[in-house]
């Protein structure tokens, strides 16, 4: 498949020429090596214009394009696991030229999207999928007899998670034609013997030793004793150099570990395991951020990158306007503080420790810190098990993750009623990561389970406070707080509490009431400013203060339901569920987010379009009262 280089080659850049006629597949091995330069160099570009995934990006550049070359796409199957890596690949498959739209508002998606290109095979964002899905795929084409490769690729962080596992046996089960690549950058998995290790994987590697392999296998099976001595002196051999043997002994072929960015290498083993038949494992070793060299030295800090500003040397710098703390640093803070005066405290983290501000807990307290690695169905059922016998465990995880440890949630904890505390970040909208991040369904289904205390704060202090006061309930609760920062309130260091179940009225005002829960109260108290309504924050979700709510009903012409979360099940429709079981009769608006997944986007600017902006939530109120002037005039309309 590796060709030469044809005569009437085009003297343009390789990126340029396949946006053309040129086919990836002609491409010479010399010519597959500048590409791989080219496309590190554009990403490093295209990157630093919108920000974005960054480091796994260009860990990948060489297998991405060995890929694509050896495959043929989109007709041959890649799938990708979590999806941080797949910027080159989409350069490379016709979206180029769309680079600079990525994670804006109508761009790009920064995960493969099934609805984007054919290309991406399965949408993706969470982790530990592709093995089951690339599963599928390779069972499809089976049963409907088409000629059709299929390749995983996986993280050594992603391989970690109980899905991927689960897939892995059951393919050696199955035995469907597929190739399951690992890349291994070295931040999950560890180190094996280097120089001996790579030796040995060129020859298993090879077409010589593969021929051997199988052509032995026919004759030794014949011979029951020999088959079973030759089998067990290659599975040790093997063994003794490489991390090869759980993947033997799940039914894959094993190759590895090889290194990633040796092209020619990775290219021909790829080339060579295609043709085999049954499950095919190869192991790679890349490094993050290959090829810049400060994402090389900080491959987690360099994961992902804001947009890069380019300002003329003698422009002034802007000063952006003071910001609060990030939610993610309050709880962080809460929980060290929370530590330091309860021993029983215990931090459970799958694989987020950065982006769940636990960094400093996990330096100041090493034998109480827990990253259970990608598996938040573990990480649920081990704070269950903690609480049993007398510790008490905070479980930091994001909405859209917890999702994926809900029947342990409530079967291990909530139905027990054991004392775990969860503290849910990233919940509401969260920007440019899209749909599979949004946490836009937790106060769905976290209301409807028994025993639950659900919170809401609406800025970092009420967040540190609520919880405080979720830690010490003896029993299962959540606090829900955002992505990015709060508002700047003032955050008392004390480890105080709030009554559970009580609101607080911000502001007072007339006619209309606007019950918010969480980080939109900003928003409530502008319209409100305008119209002259009245704010209550209610922090709690689960239990409602239901008295507040018969004051309200009792006193005002509307109450608006306010919250970052799906209208469908959410607060609002717990509120609604109380007016009718109580019989009150009293017009309400519930505002959140619709029935729909929303894209990614600028944070304000989705919020904009979902209606929860100042001015959506002003002109939905509008739109009620005029409708309330028509069927009853005698109504003053709001001014």
């Amino acid at each position: 498949m590796l060709s030469q280089i044809p005569q009437n080659r085009p003297l343009t850049p390789l990126l340029d020429a396949l946006d053309g006629s040129l086919s990836i597949h002609s491409l010479s091995m010399e010519e597959l090596e500048a590409l791989c330069s080219e496309l590190r160099s554009f990403l490093l570009y295209s990157v630093g214009q919108t920000g974005g995934h960054f480091g796994a990006g260009l860990g990948v550049v060489e297998l991405t394009v060995a890929l694509h070359h050896l495959y043929n796409t989109p007709e041959d199957r890649i799938v990708w696991d979590v999806g941080h890596q797949t910027y080159p690949h989409k350069i490379l498959t016709g979206r180029r030229t769309q680079m600079h739209t990525m994670r804006q508002a109508g761009g790009l998606a920064g995960f493969p999207k099934r609805s984007e290109s054919p290309y991406d095979t399965f949408g993706v964002g969470h982790s530990s999928t592709s093995i089951s899905a690339a599963m599928g795929m390779a069972i499809a084409a089976q049963q409907q007899n088409i000629n059709r490769k299929v390749a995983a690729v996986i993280g050594d962080g992603a391989i970690t998670g109980g899905m991927a596992l689960e897939a892995l046996a059951h393919a050696g089960h199955e035995r469907p034609n597929m190739l399951v690549i690992l890349n291994d950058n070295q931040m999950s998995i560890g180190h094996n013997t280097g120089g001996l290790a790579t030796y040995f994987a060129k020859i298993w590697a090879s077409k010589t030793y593969i021929s051997l392999r199988e052509g032995s296998k026919k004759i030794l099976k014949q011979i029951k004793p020999a088959w079973d001595l030759a089998k067990r002196t290659e599975e040790h051999m093997k063994g003794m150099v490489a991390p090869g043997t759980l993947f033997e002994e799940l039914g894959f072929n094993y190759i590895g570990p090889l290194d990633g960015h040796d092209l020619p290498l990775i290219t021909q083993t790829i080339e060579t395991m295609m043709q085999l038949e049954g499950p095919q494992f190869l192991h790679i070793r890349t490094m993050k951020g290959k090829g810049f060299a400060p994402a090389e030295g900080d491959p987690v800090g360099y994961h992902a990158i804001n947009k890069l500003e380019n300002k003329p040397k003698d422009e002034a710098p802007v000063k952006a306007p003071p910001k609060g703390p990030k939610y993610q640093d309050v709880f962080g803070r809460w929980l060290c503080d929370a530590a330091k005066e309860d021993t029983k405290l215990i931090g459970i983290t799958p694989a987020m420790c950065e982006g769940s501000g636990m960094v400093e807990f996990s330096k100041l307290f090493p034998h109480r810190y827990y990253d259970v690695a990608i598996a938040e169905q573990h990480a649920v059922t081990l704070a269950a098990g903690m609480a049993c016998d007398g510790l008490k465990p905070v479980v930091a995880i994001y909405s859209t993750f917890l999702q994926r440890g809900y029947d342990q949630l409530i079967h291990d904890v909530a139905l027990q009623n054991l004392d775990v505390t969860f503290g849910i970040d990233r919940a509401g909208l969260v920007g440019q990561d899209g749909p599979t991040h949004h946490g836009a369904f937790d106060l769905s289904y976290l209301r409807c389970i028994p025993n639950m205390l659900i919170a809401a704060p609406s800025d970092e202090n009420e967040c540190r406070k609520l919880l405080q006061t979720c830690y010490e309930h003896q029993g299962p609760a959540a606090v829900r707080y955002p992505r990015g920062n709060g508002p700047g309130a003032l955050i008392e260091q004390s480890l105080a509490t709030l009554p559970v179940g009580e609101s607080v009225t911000v502001r007072q005002g007339k006619k209309v009431a606007i019950v918010n829960f969480g980080t939109l109260l900003g928003d409530a108290i502008q319209a409100a400013n305008q119209i002259d309504a009245t704010v209550v924050d209610m922090r709690w979700v689960k239990p409602m203060d239901t008295k507040r709510l018969r004051e309200l009903a009792a006193t005002h012409e509307l109450i608006v339901t306010l919250e970052e979360n799906a209208i469908a099940g959410g607060a609002g429709a717990g509120v609604l569920e109380f007016m009718a079981e109580q019989g009150i009769k009293t017009d309400i608006i519930t505002l959140g987010l619709p029935d729909r997944f929303i894209d990614h986007g600028d944070h304000k600017t989705l919020l904009a379009e979902c209606g929860l902006s100042a001015e959506g939530i002003q002109n939905a109120i509008a739109e009620r009262m005029a409708h309330h002037i028509v069927e009853h005039p005698a109504v003053v309309p709001l001014r």
